[in-house]
């Protein structure tokens, strides 16, 4: 191995490992999902749900004309799955979680340049891809977004090394590869490439960095729209400008005039795509025409408290979901983001019976603790009435813990969940209830009106089952 590629294996396993790994840990989670093909929508939807500021943003993009076109209001992430499609939210989270990921500082100008051209590409690319009828629009849109990330990731974490190369790029005439090999040993393209196989990135984004330039399949969409996003900086009537825009032109058998009048369009597109994923600054620098604003779309905002109008709008979406004889799994995931982020509960559990009925497991968990405490959910069956869990599904009586129920009563449950202060409603079906819904505070006391908002959850899943159970799987959602 040469010194250079030492150098360049001791940067990628910087910024995996070091500098971004909580993208490196977003990525893997995603892509084990997307990879599966009997993963069910509510998987994907824990992963996104987990990250109270992903999942806002994926529900901002997702309620954006750019990438909801007939406009059906998504409140939730399951029903954002539901609009737009599986892979397409599951892209979308990973770009937020990469976009978020770069927005920390760095050389801040070189890190913005970056993600501009990086916006502006996946729009372009997506259009070209559209234009060629590829059927890929999404999926070479995040290839596009992606295909630079290598050099975003190191003006962002590059420290002495991105300040040494910014100030070689400012003062000489060095063009940026040229620079790049005498600061660093290795043009960050290569990195891009390398990070993009350490992530697993997907196939189009590495076939656009290494494939070959000329291919006619979707990569060369991803290819073409770099290209235009890089000579729009030197202005649509540049010579760059105006080769980039034949090249388009030549690929889609279009004339130049059509092509450009588009393309420009696009470049507006892209500044609002930009700002709508939460990067002003690179929206500003993308080249664009003063074009009358779209209305924004409203920022989603996760509730940190009971929000009624969320409840109801999650509400409408479980009969719905119930009435399309959607699987269990699902609809209890729907469930589970109803309590969490409508009731405005800080841990939630989703635990069913196992098959034989001898004991309820944690099944699914939101919240700081979620997936420890979904892990501990776990209690047999012993029939005893004055225990809280067993009364719930021996008998269908919902819980209301606090200090003051007898230590019989709780003892059990406070084993596992440290916390006083809960609600465990059970559903199903009269004298044949399959699991609870847990929910706390982290130990602040309940009120009369949560403890409604959880019963009318806890009442749609039951629904669902009843609905459900001529089915195999009523009994035992697929998580």
């Amino acid at each position: 191995m040469s010194q250079n590629d030492q150098d360049l294996s001791a940067w990628i396993e910087r910024i995996r490992g070091c500098e971004m790994p909580v993208f490196g840990h977003t990525v893997q989670a995603l892509r084990e999902i997307m990879s599966d093909e009997r993963a069910s929508a509510s998987a994907l939807a824990q992963v996104i749900l987990k990250d109270a500021p992903m999942t806002s943003k994926v529900l901002r993009l997702a309620n954006s004309a750019y990438f909801n076109n007939a406009r059906q209001s998504v409140n939730t992430v399951s029903r954002a799955i539901v609009v737009l499609g599986f892979d397409p939210v599951a892209e979308l989270a990973l770009s937020v979680s990469l976009i978020d990921s770069l927005l920390k500082g760095g050389v801040r100008s070189r890190v913005q340049i970056e993600m501009a051209r990086s916006f502006h590409a996946a729009v372009q690319a997506r259009w070209v891809s559209a234009r060629r009828g590829d059927g890929s629009g999404e999926e070479v849109f995040i290839a596009a977004l992606l295909a630079r990330v290598g050099e975003m990731a190191f003006w962002c974490f590059g420290g002495a090394h991105a300040q040494t190369l910014d100030r070689c790029l400012t003062q000489s005439q060095m063009r940026e590869e040229e620079a790049q090999q005498i600061v660093l040993g290795f043009p960050l393209r290569h990195l891009s490439v390398g990070l993009v196989r350490e992530w697993r990135l997907g196939s189009l984004v590495a076939a656009a960095l290494e494939g070959d330039p000329r291919s006619r399949g979707p990569e060369r969409a991803v290819v073409l729209g770099h290209r235009l996003a890089r000579a729009a900086e030197s202005g649509w009537d540049s010579p760059a400008g105006r080769q980039a825009i034949r090249d388009v032109a030549d690929y889609l058998g279009q004339s130049v005039s059509v092509v450009q009048a588009e393309v420009i369009a696009n470049a507006n597109e892209a500044a609002r795509v930009a700002g709508t994923f939460g990067a002003p600054e690179a929206a500003r620098i993308i080249p664009h025409r003063d074009l009358p604003a779209e209305p924004d779309v409203p920022a989603v905002v996760v509730p940190a408290g009971p929000d009624a109008g969320l409840q109801l709008r999650i509400l409408h979406d479980l009969t719905a979901l119930t009435l399309s004889r959607a699987s269990i799994a699902d609809i209890l995931q729907l469930v589970l983001e109803g309590v969490y982020r409508g009731v405005g509960f800080e841990r939630v559990v989703v635990a069913l019976l196992t098959p034989g009925r001898s004991e309820l497991q944690g099944k699914a968990a939101l919240g700081v603790g979620g997936e420890s405490l979904c892990a501990q959910f776990a209690f047999r069956m012993d029939g005893d009435p004055e225990d809280v869990i067993d009364a719930a599904i021996d008998s269908g009586v919902a819980g209301w813990v606090t200090p003051k129920r007898s230590q019989k009563e709780i003892r059990r449950l406070l084993r596992v969940t440290a916390c006083n202060h809960a609600f465990v409603v059970p559903f199903g079906m009269a004298n044949r209830w399959i699991g609870v819904l847990y929910a706390d505070r982290g130990g602040k006391p309940l009120d009369d009106e949560s403890w409604r908002a959880v019963q009318h959850f806890a009442l749609q899943a039951s629904l669902a089952v009843g609905m459900r159970a001529s089915d195999s799987d009523y009994s035992q959602a697929k998580w």
